[in-house]
């Protein structure tokens, strides 16, 4: 299934969170935190404007983000868990 985002929506993948704390300590499912790292996978073509053109977005596919713990709306599409949210809601790029 092809994910095409409107507007200036973007669908991104948590990364997975980390499973030992520095010290080696293993984490158990319910100790783990949200990772707010994710994988930007669909990107819309950008705000409609007045005059009728689009607004580009900074991020594109492939692109790692950082995300807010609890943003954006979870959709589970064929087995897969996906985040999706408005470009405004990004807090970084990581490169």
């Amino acid at each position: 299934m092809k994910l095409v985002p409107l507007d200036d929506r973007v669908v991104v993948q948590r990364l997975e969170a980390e499973e030992t704390t520095e010290g080696g300590i293993v984490l158990p499912d319910t100790a783990k935190e949200k990772p707010q790292q994710a994988k930007v996978v669909a990107v819309g073509p950008g705000r409609m404007l007045d005059d009728g053109s689009r607004a580009g977005l900074d991020v594109k596919k492939g692109d790692t983000v950082l995300i807010g713990k609890y943003q954006g709306t979870e959709i589970t599409i064929d087995g897969e868990e996906y985040v999706f949210l408005k470009a405004e809601d990004l807090l970084a790029v990581l490169s």
